[in-house]
C-alpha cells in the first residue's frame, strides 16, 4: 500500500514539475518577446511629415513659436543668398550628410527643411530621421508658396560667436537695450537697436561689403537691424538665431 502510494506521489510531483516548467518557459517567451518589442520601439524611425508653406510663414512671423523650430534651407549658398526664410539656416543637400551631425542637438526638437519644390528637402529630411531625429518636416519650397524672403544670412549662436573670435566681423552690432548693451557685450560692438538705426546709420561703415554681425536678447530685434541693413545695400549681413537668453556669449564686462 505504501509502495502504491509512493507511486502516486511520484507522479503528481512530476506533473506539477512539468507544469512549471512550462509556465516557465512561457513567461521567459513572453519577456523575451516584450524586450523585442521595447528594442523595435526604441529603433523605430520617425516618419516625416508634411508642411504647408502657410503654417511655415505662421511660425516665422511669430516671435515666440519661431524660436520653438529650427529652419533649415537645403539649397545651394547662392539661392540661400538670394533670398530665404528670416530665420532659416543655409546647409546645403551636396554637403547635408556630412553635415548634418552639427545640429545634433536638435534631435528631439521640431526641425523644418525646404528648398524649392521640396525633393532636395525630402531627401535631407530622410538623412535625419534615419539618424534618429524625431521630429522632421518637410515643408513646401519657395516656388510653391509665396513666402517673404530676406538676404541677411542666419547663424546658430555658437557658429555666429566662433566667426567673430575668428576675426571674420568687420563690426558687430548689439541690438539689445542700453542697459544691456553697457552691462557687458563684445569688445569693439557698437549698440544700435531698431528704433535707432535711422538716427545712426550715418556711424555705420561706409563700405557695403563690410561684414556686419548683428545679434540681441532673442534674435528678433537684431533680424529687423539686419533687414534694414540690406535694405541700405549692405550685402555681407549676419544675424545670430540665438540671443543671450539662450546661450552664454562670453562677453567682456
Amino acid at each position: 500500500m505504501k509502495l502504491k502510494n509512493s507511486k502516486y506521489l511520484l507522479l503528481a510531483l512530476l506533473v506539477a514539475s512539468s507544469v512549471g516548467l512550462s509556465a516557465c518557459g512561457q513567461k521567459t517567451e513572453e519577456k523575451a518577446a516584450t524586450q523585442t518589442e521595447e528594442k523595435a520601439g526604441e529603433t523605430k524611425v520617425a516618419e516625416v511629415k508634411a508642411m504647408k508653406g502657410d503654417e511655415l510663414a505662421k511660425i516665422e512671423a511669430d516671435k515666440k513659436e519661431k524660436e520653438n523650430y529650427l529652419v533649415i534651407d537645403v539649397r545651394s549658398p547662392e539661392e540661400y543668398k538670394a533670398g530665404h526664410l528670416k530665420f532659416a539656416i543655409n546647409m546645403p543637400i551636396d554637403t547635408f550628410e556630412a553635415d548634418y551631425k552639427k545640429i545634433e542637438a536638435f534631435k528631439d526638437k521640431d526641425v523644418v527643411l525646404y528648398c524649392n519644390s521640396g525633393k532636395k528637402s525630402a531627401k535631407a529630411a530622410e538623412v535625419l530621421v534615419n539618424n534618429g531625429f524625431q521630429k522632421v518636416y518637410n515643408a513646401d519650397g519657395v516656388k510653391q508658396f509665396k513666402y517673404e524672403l530676406v538676404t541677411f544670412e542666419s547663424k546658430m549662436g555658437t557658429d555666429f560667436i566662433q566667426d567673430i573670435k575668428g576675426g571674420k566681423a568687420g563690426l558687430v552690432i548689439d541690438a539689445r537695450e542700453a542697459k544691456d548693451f553697457e552691462a557687458g557685450s563684445f569688445d569693439k560692438a557698437v549698440n544700435i537697436m531698431p528704433d535707432d538705426f535711422e538716427s545712426k546709420k550715418s556711424s555705420l561703415p561706409t563700405d557695403k561689403n563690410t561684414a556686419i554681425y548683428v545679434f540681441c536678447y532673442s534674435g528678433n530685434k537684431s533680424a529687423t537691424v539686419a533687414e534694414s541693413l540690406t535694405k541700405e545695400g549692405y550685402t555681407n549681413v549676419v544675424n545670430s538665431l540665438d540671443g543671450t537668453k539662450e546661450i552664454d556669449f562670453g562677453f567682456s564686462k
